[in-house]
């Protein structure tokens, strides 16, 4: 008897608790395949830029409006990098991040420039590019061992990538 109350005790908690971590819903995007992206493709890195300051300021931003922090790692000579990029400005694709991250761009050369970003997070090297790190409130890397998932995006649908995006969001 007193087992069965502890299982439904159990039961009815596990009910409960996952809507606290379930993910908000991909948006539907409407292209499905990456050739309908609009040419040519952005160049979403500003290989002057102070990541340092960017990637703080950010941060100080996702924080200050609840959102996750979106680190985007990677190099204007990478097409997978650059076709994310595209997506990412898709209007139903854009609405999302913008709903649930503050984005920032870090380029990182040819994997030898700005290490000390994802450094940060205890990644000491940049294995494939784009490399995602999925930071929130508490500067914790939500994504660990997932941030270059999506190195290989040409191989992958719209669809796919703006589920990958949403996974991380509650």
């Amino acid at each position: 008897m007193r087992l069965r109350r502890i299982l439904a005790a159990l039961l009815a908690g596990a009910c409960l608790a996952p809507a606290a971590v379930v993910a908000a819903p991909a948006p539907k995007v409407a292209i499905t395949s990456l050739a309908e992206l609009p040419t040519p493709l952005p160049l979403p890195y500003d290989e002057s830029a102070d990541a340092n300051a960017d990637v703080a300021a950010a941060f100080a931003k996702a924080k200050a409006t609840h959102r996750l922090l979106l680190v985007d790692l990677g190099g204007n000579w990478c097409p997978d990098c650059r076709l994310l990029a595209a997506l990412m400005r898709q209007p139903e694709v854009a609405r999302f991040v913008a709903a649930h991250y503050v984005v920032v761009t870090v380029d990182v050369g040819r994997f030898n420039k700005n290490l000390q970003v994802p450094a940060r997070w205890g990644l000491n090297a940049v294995t494939g590019a784009p490399s995602i790190l999925i930071v929130d409130r508490h500067g914790r890397l939500l994504d660990q061992g997932h941030v270059a998932a999506l190195a290989d995006a040409r191989h992958m649908t719209p669809q796919a990538l703006a589920d990958w995006l949403a996974q991380w969001t509650d």
